[in-house]
């Protein structure tokens, strides 16, 4: 099996992985995704304080809890290739390297930029007063190392498509 796994700061330009993915029909699967499910299932609001809450205790004490159960959910998809979003430091990369072939790709876009996307697009859990807590947070957790350490880079700072055509002729260049 062979896992892409995505990284980058928050609005760099993950969710193009996975529109490319889902338009493809390649399983994606982000941790983020199972912190949104269990603030659901706890019938919290999805604030960015109770989604930082919550993401800080599915990490656990060594903080690669999430990612085990997302990393079991991929292995047991039965594709040969599959995305994995989410992980935020180089133990939760070598853990998925222990599991699979992983390339680490990260997405990059200026400060700026990513505080301008985070107030459009309207999540609940982001806000652009929260927005550098959060940067924050995310290095705290150890983000910067996966970014620093991937194995490719998509700069994030044009158009969509423009992103998206990068995105493709990186994953062609790996499969």
């Amino acid at each position: 099996m062979k896992i892409f796994v995505i990284v980058g700061m928050p609005a760099a330009g993950k969710n193009l992985a996975r529109d490319y993915a889902t338009a493809r029909g390649i399983p994606y699967f982000a941790t983020g995704d199972l912190v949104r499910a269990e603030v659901i299932l706890r019938g919290i609001e999805a604030t960015p304080d109770n989604m930082a809450q919550v993401s800080t205790e599915l990490r656990g004490e060594d903080g690669m809890g999430v990612t085990r159960l997302a990393l079991e959910t991929a292995l047991n998809a039965g594709a040969p290739l599959v995305m994995l979003e989410g992980m935020r430091s180089w133990p939760e990369i070598e853990l998925v390297r222990r599991q699979a072939t992983a390339v680490v790709i990260a997405f990059l876009a200026p400060r700026a930029i990513r505080r301008e996307r985070i107030i459009s697009r309207g999540r609940s859990d982001d806000s652009a007063e929260a927005f550098n807590e959060r940067d924050q947070r995310e290095i705290a957790y150890g983000t910067a190392v996966p970014i620093a350490l991937a194995d490719e880079y998509i700069l994030n700072t044009g158009t969509m498509e423009d992103a998206l055509q990068k995105f493709n002729d990186l994953l062609d260049r790996y499969r």
